[in-house]
């Protein structure tokens, strides 16, 4: 499969993303409303995927979409087989975003046949992009990524997300064994956990309570860096609602603790 094009055009997608974003971010005027789920939405989100899904049906028209602020159902669902699906998270880090923290990005996945193979993530305030296309390796701004060598959990450098996300799906107790097991935790949030793991900084991140779109981008660039990518309990791909990132060599270790 040539990912090429697809990955040039993902790219040229972000440069879109990013333009909408900064532009809003910080904005005095910005709009914050809160979704049927309560989570926020800003203008920005809804302006950033809006030219996204514009710019796919244009240049993609056989292509199906799926995005967090635009999708009419659930979009838990990966795309019939022998289709290609982009999956969009227009802000992913909106709670930082309206806050004016810079920590949040743009994220962008094409999915084949529910099979993520190609990632942007694009976190322009930060000054960060990462992206990845199956058999063509992880890479950022700063060059070609690759995960730790770290092979002992009690080695290992952990960041969780959220406590409270934790908590609501009654995975507290596995999270705090967890944290008595490695060297380090930190709470990094975002996509920004997943990256460092690819960059190799850190050696796990995860969170439950989770979509698709929260990941798919995620996950080539973890995996082409070396990593794996999976469910809190050990399921492949975005599809089943949590994540766990790591450097693939104490990815059975973790999920022996935390799995239900």
């Amino acid at each position: 499969m040539d990912l090429r094009a697809d990955l040039d055009f993902a790219r040229s997608l972000a440069d879109t993303a990013d333009a909408i974003s900064l532009e809003r971010f910080r904005a005095a005027d910005l709009r914050v409303s809160r979704k049927a789920d309560s989570t926020h939405v800003t203008d920005a989100d809804q302006a950033v995927e809006g030219a996204l899904r514009a710019r796919i049906t244009a240049e993609r028209p056989d292509d199906a979409f799926l995005g967090e602020e635009t999708t009419a159902d659930s979009g838990a669902e990966a795309a019939s087989e022998g289709h290609r699906q982009w999956v969009v998270d227009p802000i992913d880090g909106t709670a930082n975003y309206l806050r004016g923290v810079p920590v949040w990005a743009t994220l962008i996945a094409l999915a084949v046949d529910g099979r993520p193979v190609l990632g942007v993530v694009s976190a322009p305030a930060l000054g960060k992009r990462w992206w990845a296309a199956e058999g063509e390796g992880a890479h950022s701004l700063d060059g070609e990524l690759h995960v730790s060598t770290v092979a002992e959990l009690g080695e290992a450098s952990l960041s969780y997300n959220s406590i409270q996300q934790w908590d609501d799906d009654d995975r507290l107790q596995p999270l705090i064994d967890l944290s008595r097991r490695v060297w380090r935790t930190r709470a990094y949030g975002d996509m920004w956990s997943y990256m460092m793991v690819a960059e190799g900084v850190l050696d796990v991140a995860g969170e439950p309570d989770l979509k698709p779109w929260d990941m798919a981008a995620l996950v080539p660039i973890v995996e082409e860096a070396g990593g794996r990518f999976t469910s809190l309990d050990g399921d492949p791909g975005p599809w089943h609602g949590s994540a766990l990132a790591t450097n693939g060599l104490v990815h059975d270790a973790v999920v022996d603790v935390i799995r239900r």
